[in-house]
Order: structure tokens, then C-alpha cells, then sequence
């Protein structure tokens, strides 16, 4: 049985998040999803985002059936120690992290997700 962590946005879900959470889960039987805070998305983002509020978020995750938990976190620190606290065995993000510095690789080993091009929250966002 192994635990699988991955973490972002998740503003406004569409295809390439859908397809990061299966094979995310591919890896395990149990996948954790960390959110940015509404606080910290405004941050990383800008003034006009979240689109979706954390709450709402948290609740679309959790619908998905990949998606066994969902945890909030406001900082690089929260991040760390939520990963580090769900006994996750791997990290999944995306490949444009490779080379970077992961939050949480401190703890657990990175599996890096091919990028599926075409798919943006911020493409989606602009386009209407």
C-alpha cells in the first residue's frame, strides 16, 4: 500500500488536471491532493484568483474518484510538514519542476508528470 502526494491549484479543473491525479494514483492505493490556500493562490496567482474558492475546490477534488483526501495549506512550511505528516512514499508533479526545487522532496522521492500540452487554468481563465 503506498501513498501518493501531489499539490497545487486547482482553480478551475480540466482535462491535464484529471489526467495528473490518475497517474498519480497509478502509484498507489491512496492519493493525497494539497491545495493552495485562497490566501496563497492570491499571492502565487494575483488579485483575481482563486476563481473557485478553497472550499469549493477541495469539494471538486474530492468528487473525483482518483482523490482520496484533500488537505489546505498556506505556506512552503504547511506544505512540507502536510506531506511529511500523510506518510506519502511519492511526490507526483509536473515535469516543468524538474530541475527545481520540490517542496516536500526532503522527505519522499519525486515522480515527475509528462505535461500534457493545451491545458492551462490561466489559458482557460484569458480565453473567456
Amino acid at each position: 500500500m503506498k501513498n501518493i502526494w501531489t499539490n497545487g491549484c486547482f482553480d478551475v479543473l480540466h482535462v491535464g488536471h484529471i489526467r495528473l491525479l490518475k497517474y498519480a494514483k497509478s502509484f498507489g492505493s491512496k492519493l493525497v491532493v494539497g491545495i493552495d490556500s485562497d490566501d496563497r493562490t492570491r499571492e502565487l496567482k494575483g488579485s483575481e484568483r482563486p476563481f473557485n474558492s478553497q472550499d469549493d475546490r477541495k469539494e471538486f477534488l474530492l468528487s473525483v474518484s482518483y482523490v482520496d483526501d484533500v488537505i489546505i495549506y498556506n505556506t512552503d512550511d504547511e506544505l512540507s510538514l502536510s506531506i511529511k505528516n500523510s506518510y506519502a512514499d511519492f511526490i507526483v508533479v509536473g515535469e516543468e519542476y524538474r530541475n527545481k526545487n520540490v517542496v516536500g522532496s526532503e522527505h519522499v522521492q519525486v515522480i515527475y508528470f509528462p505535461r500534457i500540452d493545451g491545458y492551462s487554468t490561466t489559458r482557460i481563465l484569458n480565453h473567456h
